[in-house]
């Protein structure tokens, strides 16, 4: 079986690669190759490792939100009436398929999952809980933050 690539196994040229992707993934190879210091070829065999070995992930095209009419943002915190590995399998697909949820997360404390919502305004809002939310089994208790002003946002993490 062939060994796991580890985050210590990446060098120093690899880390620099992946900082300059993550600011920028729309550049050419031969962009990144002089960003880096590097020649093309190296650096397009490391991205295609680094793409492998499963460090780069996708590579996205971010939308302003607030010109697509989607930037009432709201964090919806859902408690279940139980918990069991059925119910969170079900709860997970059926959000899977909520288009207006981007993200969505397992988590510990009072609510079992934190989802991230984008609708046009309040009423829309309204209306999905109503009707899209508000039809998955097992909910119990739903609690809305409502996001008045993003202060930071990053896409990115650090390395």
């Amino acid at each position: 079986m062939a060994e796991k690539t580890t985050f210590e196994s990446l060098d120093e040229k690899d880390i620099l690669i992946l900082r300059t992707l993550q600011q920028n993934a729309h550049l050419t190879v031969k962009q990144v190759a002089a960003t880096c210091h590097l020649s093309i070829t190296p650096v397009f065999e490391r991205i295609k490792r680094l793409e492998k070995d499963g460090y780069i992930k996708r590579y996205i095209t971010v939308l302003d939100a607030e010109k697509l009419h989607r930037g009432f943002v709201v964090y919806c915190s859902v408690k279940l009436s139980h918990i069991n590995r059925e119910v969170a399998t079900d709860f997970s697909q059926r959000v899977m398929d909520i288009p207006e949820v981007s993200e969505c997360y397992n988590i510990s404390g009072k609510f079992d999952y934190l989802l991230k919502v984008h609708s046009p305004n309040m009423k829309y809002y309204q209306e999905f809980v109503l009707n899209v939310l508000g039809t998955i089994p097992h909910l119990c208790t739903l609690e809305s933050t409502f996001v008045m002003e993003e202060i930071k946002h990053n896409y990115g993490i650090v390395i």
